[in-house]
Formats: structure tokens, C-alpha cells, sequence
């Protein structure tokens, strides 16, 4: 009985043991230079196009103490959310160790070239070394991914309706919101599907191979996939903890993009001057949510300069003058960026701390 205990306690502590992800350091270099390339010419030669940083400056310079004060309540507010959705997709996880889970994995993929996969690795590794276990991690780690995915597509959806319904002047973009709608759709009909039978699930896999077929010859990547057996695996992964967690995982996810939307409404109208009619709330919404299709284009981290970019044009075409909307812009996103950037740093060195102390544990053991 006690051989069974202790080997058990073995198996769990290996399992505490963060995997070690490497960087292909070629890919990354291009990608990163190709990232690099993107933000300079958007920032140097698209946004002076569509926005104006002289007339920003002037903005900025006129904003008030209250704005300010309130701008830092909203990131705050922020920074408070981003750890739910863990909290929300691993069950018994602390709420502090969702976020240092979350703002690392932030830092990581918006702050290293190429980073997105070293990110989910490095969440992997969290998550087992705080105690959960690696296939309640892949579950966590997906799912957020998978919610995170839905919200960006359906607040476009949001924030055509709320131009249409408040009579903000802007219908041309319309069409967004269809091309939203018909992703979103088409994505969560095939998702609910796969997780409704395993059957489905199998049928779902062999259409998707019927559709790669004509490229196999072509991308190497595809000469010998199946799809089915990856596909059934992830609904078994996932069904459990989507079954139980789903409205709880979209409560967090949408906590998490609206509260950013804040910081960048709060900025606008100090800008702008709240003593003045100014943007209406509903213009700063559709704004900000079409905006986020940007985030969905993975040339550059975080959408730097792609989201920026398309922000700034809705917001003069829904009659932001072009200063403040740049203002606005350039505000929420180093607001809602460098923050997370340096949390982040401070929650992976943190971790390193308890990991080493994980592998301490697990060396003589292993011995």
C-alpha cells in the first residue's frame, strides 16, 4: 500500500513538470521581421493617411486630471478580468494563479516573435505546476483559446447592430458584420456539432478531409493527415468541461473584451472633452468591435498597428475628428498593452521560481 502511494506521488510530480518548448529560431526571426515591417509602415504611413499625431498631441495635452483618473480605474478593471477565464475553464484553479497563468502567456506571444506557440506551452507548464492536471490543462488551455475566438467574431455582430439600432451613421459597414456573422455560424455549427456525438464528430472529420483532398499533393503538411482521430480526441477532452463551464467561460470572455472597450471609451471622450456631445457611446462600440477582426490577421502581436489602423477609420467615418481618434487610440493601446506586458514578465519570473522548486522535487526521485 505504501509502494502505491509513493509511486503515485512520483507520477503526480512528474506530471508537475512544465514542458520545454523551443523556438524554431529561423521562423521566428522572419516572422518577426515581417511583423516588424508591418507595424513601421502602419504607424509611419497608413495611420497619418486616416488620423493625424500633431492633432493627437494637442489632444492629449488637454486631457484632464478626472480622464486620466479614469482611464487608469478602467485598466485596472481590465487587468482584473483577464484572469477569469481560467478560473472559469480550470475548476478549483486560485484566482491569482489564473492570472499569472493568463498574463504570462500574454506577454510571451505578444512580446516574442513567433511567440503564440511558446505562449501555450509555457500556460501548459503553469497550469501543471499549480496543480492541475495535463489533460484538465489542454482542456483549459483550448477552451479559452476556442472563447476567445468566438467573442472576437461575434462582437462585430454587436457592433453592427448597435449603428443600426442607434441610427449611427456607418451602414456601409454592413457587410462586416454579415462576413462576422457567417464565420461565427459556420464555426459554431460545426463546433456544436462535434461536441453533440461522437458519430458527428467522425462525420465532421471525414469532410474535412474531403476538402483538404485536392491540396495533399500539394502541401506536404497534409500528404498523410486525418482528421477524424484529432477531432474525436478533442471532444473527448473537451466535453466534460464545456458541458458544465461554457456560460461561465463566456461570461469571463466577454467581461475580458469589454472592459477593454472601456478603456478605450474613457480615452476618447477625455479627449474629446466631456462637457462636449462628443462620440456616442454606441459609434465607440461598433468601432471597437469591427475593429477586432484585425486580431484574426496573425501578422503582427496582439493586432499592433492592423487593429490600430481600422479603429481610427471607424471612428472618424462615425465622426471622431481625426486627432482624437488617433489620441484615443494610441492611449487604449498602451493602456491595455505595456501593462500586461511587464505583469506578465513579472508573473513568469514568479513562476520560474516554483518550477524550479517542482523540478527540485522530481530530480532525486527520478534518481
Amino acid at each position: 500500500m505504501g509502494d502505491q502511494s509513493n509511486a503515485h506521488s512520483s507520477a503526480s510530480e512528474e506530471s508537475a513538470v512544465p514542458p520545454v518548448v523551443a523556438l524554431d529560431k529561423k521562423k521566428s526571426l522572419i516572422l518577426g521581421l515581417i511583423g516588424i515591417a508591418f507595424i513601421v509602415i502602419i504607424f509611419w504611413k497608413v495611420i497619418p493617411m486616416i488620423g493625424s499625431y500633431s492633432e493627437a498631441w494637442d489632444s492629449l495635452k488637454s486631457m484632464g486630471t478626472l480622464s486620466i483618473i479614469l482611464i487608469v480605474v478602467m485598466v485596472l478593471l481590465y487587468l482584473a478580468m483577464y484572469g477569469l477565464p481560467f478560473v472559469a475553464a480550470a475548476p478549483g484553479l486560485k484566482y491569482w494563479r489564473a492570472q499569472q497563468t493568463n498574463q504570462a502567456a500574454f506577454a510571451i506571444s505578444n512580446g516574442v516573435p513567433g511567440g503564440g506557440a511558446v505562449g501555450l506551452g509555457v500556460q501548459f507548464g503553469m497550469l501543471s505546476t499549480f496543480g492541475v492536471s495535463a489533460t484538465s490543462a489542454t482542456a483549459a488551455i483550448t477552451a479559452v483559446g476556442l472563447w476567445s475566438t468566438f467573442i472576437t467574431l461575434f462582437f462585430p455582430i454587436l457592433g453592427v447592430a448597435a449603428i443600426t439600432l442607434f441610427g449611427v451613421s456607418g451602414d456601409s459597414h454592413a457587410a462586416t458584420g454579415l462576413i462576422g456573422i457567417a464565420i461565427l455560424v459556420t464555426v459554431v455549427v460545426a463546433f456544436v456539432l462535434i461536441m453533440r456525438s461522437e458519430s458527428l464528430a467522425v462525420t465532421i472529420g471525414n469532410l474535412g478531409n474531403k476538402i483538404i483532398g485536392p491540396l495533399r499533393k500539394h502541401v506536404k503538411a497534409l500528404a498523410n493527415l486525418d482528421l477524424v482521430p484529432p477531432i474525436t480526441k478533442f471532444r473527448q477532452d473537451m466535453y466534460d468541461l464545456l458541458r458544465k463551464r461554457w456560460a461561465a467561460l463566456t461570461l469571463a470572455q466577454i467581461a475580458v473584451s469589454f472592459t477593454q472597450f472601456l478603456i478605450l471609451y474613457v480615452a476618447l471622450r477625455g479627449v474629446e472633452g466631456w462637457d462636449t456631445a462628443g462620440t456616442s457611446f454606441a459609434a465607440a462600440f461598433a468601432a471597437f468591435s469591427i475593429s477586432q477582426l484585425g486580431l484574426m490577421i496573425p501578422i503582427t502581436p496582439g493586432g499592433l498597428g492592423t487593429v490600430d489602423a481600422a479603429m481610427i477609420a471607424l471612428l472618424v467615418s462615425f465622426g471622431a475628428s481625426e486627432g482624437s481618434a488617433t489620441a484615443a487610440d494610441l492611449v487604449w493601446r498602451a493602456s491595455s498593452f505595456i501593462p500586461q506586458i511587464i505583469i506578465g514578465i513579472v508573473a513568469l519570473l514568479a513562476w520560474y521560481r516554483k518550477a524550479g522548486q517542482a523540478l527540485a522535487k522530481v530530480k532525486p526521485t527520478a534518481a
